[in-house]
């Protein structure tokens, strides 16, 4: 293998440009869900002293296995004789949230390398037949990984709104009892989460436009050396009779 040899002109082409931006949007990606903290938060007071509300929270975050939230009532209140640690959010998202993430910290990752390797041995690449192929088809994998990795969690984030919103005061079975009085108190913004969401298919739309940047270095698109060779010399053409 030859040498490094820092050139930093591939940045300045297509094909490098663009992949720096593919490393840039891919931290965005996981940051925005895999960062993410909030909680949602049900006013409760008893039939006996209805004006007394308490405040019980559940806490989530990412990867939302919000089947292991449980509601905590404040520090040393018994609120209506309920035991709100034994209540939890329902859902499991998990899989969808980390198949998201994990896949783009691996995008993140190839993107580090493929950059060490436009810039530091480019010649390399583009002198090897099997390089750009093999780019070319991990582009074009990673574009369809992008949409159906980003198009479940996208699926997966409306369950969690709707998991964490209004409608949890009536799956709570402790709010369905007539002493116990419920009311939705807040949750935590999600901008953030569709933030990912947007970030997941730029990502796509990113690693589309780049297949063909990538595609034109391949063999497939540009001609052997050896039928170069042949078309600037060698064996002339037939003169007519």
């Amino acid at each position: 293998m030859s040498s490094f040899q820092l050139n930093l002109n591939p940045l300045k082409e297509p094909l490098g440009f663009i992949k720096v931006l593919e490393w840039i949007a891919s931290v965005f990606a996981f940051a925005t869900c895999g960062g993410f903290k909030g909680k949602t938060e049900i006013q409760v007071a008893c039939q006996t002293k209805p004006s007394d509300n308490k405040t019980i929270t559940a806490t989530f975050g990412y990867p939302f296995r919000l089947n292991e939230a449980s509601f905590q009532p404040p520090q040393g209140v018994n609120v209506c004789h309920v035991d709100w640690k034994s209540y939890v959010l329902i859902g499991d998202y998990s899989s969808s949230a980390q198949f998201y993430v994990t896949f783009a910290v691996f995008v993140f990752l190839y993107c580090i390398a493929a950059l060490l390797l436009y810039v530091g041995y480019m010649n390399l690449y583009r002198d090897s037949r099997k390089l750009p192929m093999v780019d070319f088809v991990v582009t074009l994998v990673a574009t369809f990984l992008w949409l159906v990795s980003t198009s479940a969690w996208a699926k997966a984030l409306t369950d969690i709104k709707t998991a964490t919103g209004r409608s949890i005061v009536q799956e709570l079975l402790p709010c369905k009892q007539l002493e116990v009085i419920c009311h939705f108190g807040s949750v935590t913004s999600m901008g953030s989460l569709n933030v990912s969401v947007i970030f997941g298919f730029l990502n796509m739309i990113l690693w589309g436009g780049n297949a063909w940047f990538v595609y034109k270095e391949t063999s497939l698109h540009s001609p052997s050396n050896t039928s170069t060779s042949h078309s600037q010399g060698g064996i002339p053409p037939p003169t007519g009779i």
